[in-house]
């Protein structure tokens, strides 16, 4: 009889599944108390909608022409979205929240009852709140007409899987390479995925033939995911949209998120408008797929996209080694200081400059200020041999637990003091490197100090040279205003990385080569010459294209 007449007032289905929960609800102020203690849920990526914001991206989705029938929500959290839903369509008949966390359920069914008893004329759909896990749930059982219109919203957590794992959360998909990487990048950083991303390609595969929309509020970095993905799934969705938000402003929070807006039932699309939220009638560009290349910029793309092929050169990743306490050192005299602020004296024959992403603001750098221990030649090689150098063993065995605490997978089974992104290219003595988190479109020539050739961290990418004019030839080449103007259309500057491997591969040499005018090559030389007392000349530039062509 109380669900009866709580159905009558609210919409809400089985306000109450057992007596137990009737007979908390009589004492509803103890209800809501324990919502306002419950822990602040920001380290989990749950960032609650505010109530001002639902009721805009409402408005925002009501002006595409939309009239739902059926409302979705597969993270409700306290119901902002749903209300604010309701308010703004008085066309919806049935509504579908669901979230893991109770006590949020509770306080979105005390928000309904305010809402109708505030305003008891208002549309009242037939209202399920499911309490379970997203990914668990199965979205087949709520049975409904593929022509009705269904209106998908929310806000999926803003974190990683790697996150939550980390926090013994139980809100997490099951265990699954679901990108399907190969080898090192399943076990690394392409591992790692964000939870919301998971959660939106769940509702695609289960919603992307109904008619209606999908309304997410999620990181920059997983629209772009979704629409990499499309490329490989095509989903029947089209007028993707993101509109970019201040999440500083509106989530009191630094991250680089976005309303992603899509129609469901349509015919597949492959680049996505970006817009402003708050002036979301000016377009700015668009981003997605050109034919079979992924970009940040379909319109100057087109100018450039001449470059875009994939590179005889390997770009590699700088040393890998988790464990900087022990492992990068700055030079006193004829000592060594490591972070915990040791002074130790070491051979030199291990010891290499290194340099970091904030060493690469220049053209060119010959000096360092910090130093590594390079503990092999290779991944996985054996380091036993490091015991005919007595200093720098005594010094990696009094930390030898540190580097056994590294959790990363990559070093399980591997040598003691194993490190990576290490290689014949890591002992070339020139280099042209670019710093994978900054932002600015510089590349920088690395020469070698006192005859040793200088490492780069893991945070950088690099080409490795023997000759000291191929590597000159290529950082004119990557430095021209044509290599900068392609990367600008590939790369998305508010991403972790700007630059990666992936992006940097795409970048043809010989295509760059053949359309450098000379005198641009002559004049790059001699301003480098002048200004570091460097011998380059042109004379080896035939050779140079012609080795262009093999990479080796």
């Amino acid at each position: 009889k109380v669900n009866e007449e709580l159905e009558a007032l609210t919409g809400i289905r089985l306000f109450f599944g057992t007596e137990e929960e009737w007979l908390e609800f009589r004492s509803a102020l103890h209800c809501r108390e324990e919502v306002r203690a419950e822990r602040d849920r920001a380290e989990f990526g749950d960032f609650q909608t505010p109530p001002a914001l639902a009721e805009k991206i409402t408005r925002l989705v009501s002006g595409n022409d939309s009239l739902p029938c059926i409302l979705i929500e597969p993270t409700c959290g306290k119901g902002h979205f749903i209300i604010a839903a309701i308010r703004t369509f008085p066309s919806i008949r049935e509504v579908h929240g669901l979230d893991i966390h109770q006590p949020y359920l509770w306080q979105t069914k005390f928000s309904l009852i305010d809402l109708y008893l505030d305003q008891p004329a208002l549309n009242k759909p037939v209202i399920h709140l499911h309490l379970g896990n997203v990914f668990d749930f199965d979205f087949g059982k709520l049975v409904m007409d593929e022509q009705q219109p269904l209106l998908i919203i929310g806000n999926p957590p803003w974190v990683t899987n790697a996150m939550l794992g980390s926090l013994a959360s139980s809100n997490l998909p099951k265990k699954s390479n679901f990108k399907q990487h190969d080898g090192i990048a399943a076990v690394t950083g392409k591992g790692n995925f964000d939870i919301a991303e998971n959660i939106t390609l769940i509702l695609l595969k289960a919603f992307h033939r109904f008619s209606g929309q999908l309304t997410l509020l999620v990181k920059n970095s997983v629209i772009r995911n979704i629409l990499s993905e499309q490329y490989r799934q095509r989903f029947s969705i089209g007028e993707m949209r993101q509109y970019q938000i201040n999440s500083l402003k509106e989530f009191e929070v630094k991250a680089e998120a976005s309303l992603f807006t899509c129609r469901l039932n349509s015919d597949a699309a492959f680049t996505c408008a970006q817009r402003s939220f708050y002036r979301p009638e000016e377009e700015r560009l668009s981003f997605g797929w050109v034919e079979h290349k992924f970009v940040s910029n379909t319109g100057s793309y087109t100018q450039h996209r001449y470059i875009d092929g994939e590179s005889t050169l390997q770009w590699r990743q700088g040393l890998k080694h988790d464990c900087t306490l022990v492992m990068e050192l700055e030079k006193t005299g004829q000592a060594y200081r490591n972070a915990l602020q040791q002074t130790i004296r070491l051979e030199d024959d291990l010891v290499f400059g290194l340099l970091k992403s904030s060493d690469l603001q220049q053209d060119l750098v010959g000096t360092v200020r910090k130093f590594t221990i390079v503990t092999q030649q290779r991944p996985g090689a054996d380091t036993d041999f490091i015991r005919q150098y007595p200093a720098t063993w005594d010094y990696l065995q009094q930390h030898r637990q540190l580097f056994m605490n590294r959790r990363s997978s990559i070093y399980k089974n591997k040598p003691a003091f194993s490190i990576f992104g290490i290689g014949d290219y890591s002992f070339r003595p020139y280099k042209v490197a670019i710093s994978g988190l900054y932002k600015n479109f510089r590349f920088t020539l690395v020469l070698p100090q006192n005859g040793k050739p200088l490492m780069l961290d893991d945070t950088c990418y690099m080409l490795g040279f023997d000759e000291l004019e191929y590597a000159v030839y290529t950082w004119i080449l990557l430095n021209s205003a044509a290599a900068k103007d392609f990367l600008a259309s590939i790369t998305f500057s508010d991403a972790k990385r700007t630059f990666t491997k992936e992006a940097l591969m795409r970048i043809d040499l010989q295509a760059l080569a053949k359309h450098l005018p000379e005198m641009e090559l002559w004049n790059e030389i001699e301003k480098l010459n002048n200004r570091y007392q460097l011998p380059v000349t042109t004379g080896s530039w035939a050779a140079y294209c012609q080795w262009l062509s093999t990479g080796s």
